[in-house]
């Protein structure tokens, strides 16, 4: 009878419109509704915790994803060579995108992304009540999301993202307020459906999905789950289905396609097909000839491209020797090799991203803030290897077809 009473009076209060009350089986559900940058949000999810005896918080996070929230001074400790031995590069990837949008969005509110999900992370330690993280890793989302989507679409999403950097939009905690409403959300997301339908569905309705089948599987009967408020409707649309079947196939990064795969390697097996047809048709020493040709197309342009990005010296250097080797394997690039030569060589310390969002505002910042720079290296020196590859390629075939 105890145990009764304890269901029906949880909650014990109407939190108003950004709370929702779902149930499954015996277990009650407090789903809270947040804006990532919200002073409202933060205030929420804190009152309603401490005031509510939960069985179990759950929270809108992975667990790397909480651990740089939450352990903020480790995390900034660390430098980049750790953070890629750890397989942390989506994370932080992750951060640099919220830089972003809290630039873009404007900072009247004073509240940074994700102080909801931290309050909500103190508030439940305080009481000692077990935290449930319910979110897909960021890495197979972000992984995802890049696959299921076709290049043209790529290339419009790194233009806006890059676009971004320079818009100033200002938003008030009242707009905030307006755009956690359904009708405002729902158009929104409805609108993203029909223009970006892939991004949509790896980025909200599978993460509705899998946030969803996580939070009734939490322990206990009486749960508070703290989501943002693009994920609410999502979640209590799917809430009553049994979609358990389909967890692991959306924690699953997509294959890579044949097709992908073919072109991967055929370039690499025409060039050098065609050097070793030149060495039987024309000789050893016209074949030697394309293969230094080969390698200073490829290695000048690499390295051109990392010496733009004011890359280390031994950073320009190991773009001339790697280009050549890498364009002939779709396994690693040669802006992959420039970029961790870069780290070990010039290693900034991850709380130099908190700098970046400011610097990439500006041009000179790119080349000003190391964390940024290796992201330049990496580009460019690609860049030059890719345009080499052509240009060296297309030399050894005509060399082939010439009698």
């Amino acid at each position: 009878m105890k145990e009764e009473i304890s269901q029906t009076f949880f909650p014990s209060q109407q939190y108003g419109e950004d709370v929702h009350l779902l149930e499954h089986g015996n277990k009650r559900i407090v789903l809270v509704g947040t804006a990532h940058i919200s002073q409202q949000s933060v205030d929420l999810v804190s009152r309603i915790i401490k005031h509510e005896d939960a069985d179990c918080v759950c929270l809108e996070l992975d667990e790397k994803r909480y651990k740089a929230l939450v352990q903020k001074e480790k995390w900034q400790a660390q430098n980049l060579r750790t953070i890629i031995k750890n397989k942390q590069l989506a994370t932080l990837f992750i951060n640099l995108l919220m830089a972003s949008y809290q630039k873009r969005l404007g900072s009247q509110t004073g509240v940074t992304p994700g102080a909801e999900l931290r309050a909500a992370a103190d508030a439940a330690n305080a009481k000692d009540t077990p935290l449930v993280l319910c979110d897909r890793d960021v890495r197979i989302t972000l992984r995802r999301a890049w696959k299921l989507t076709s290049l043209w679409r790529k290339f419009s999403l790194l233009a806006s993202f890059f676009a971004s950097f320079w818009e100033k939009e200002e938003i008030s905690e009242e707009e905030l307020a307006e755009l956690r409403k359904k009708d405002a959300l729902g158009q929104i997301l409805d609108e993203m459906g029909e223009n970006l339908p892939e991004i949509k569905k790896v980025l909200i309705d599978e993460r509705d999905i899998f946030l969803a089948e996580k939070i009734k599987a939490a322990q206990g009967e009486r749960i508070i789950a703290v989501v943002g408020a693009g994920h609410v409707e999502g979640i209590k649309r799917v809430f009553a289905t049994d979609n358990s079947n389909q967890l692991a196939e959306i924690a699953t990064i997509p294959p890579v396609s044949s097709g992908y795969k073919f072109f991967g390697w055929s370039l690499p097996l025409i060039i050098l097909g065609s050097i070793a047809l030149i060495g039987c048709k024309q000789g050893a020493a016209a074949a030697g000839d394309n293969i230094l040709y080969w390698i200073f197309a490829n290695g000048i342009p690499a390295s051109i491209g990392a010496a733009l990005a004011l890359g280390h010296p031994l950073t320009i250097l190991g773009s001339f020797v790697a280009a050549p080797i890498t364009s002939l394997t779709p396994v690693i690039g040669a802006g992959y090799v420039a970029a961790f030569l870069q780290v070990f060589l010039c290693p900034p310390l991850v709380k130099e991203f908190e700098e970046a969002g400011e610097a990439m505002s500006g041009f000179s910042g790119w080349w000003k803030n190391r964390l940024l720079r290796i992201f330049l290296v990496f580009f460019l020196t690609g860049l030059g290897s890719a345009i080499g590859t052509w240009v060296g390629g297309y030399e050894i075939v005509s060399s082939l077809m010439t009698p």
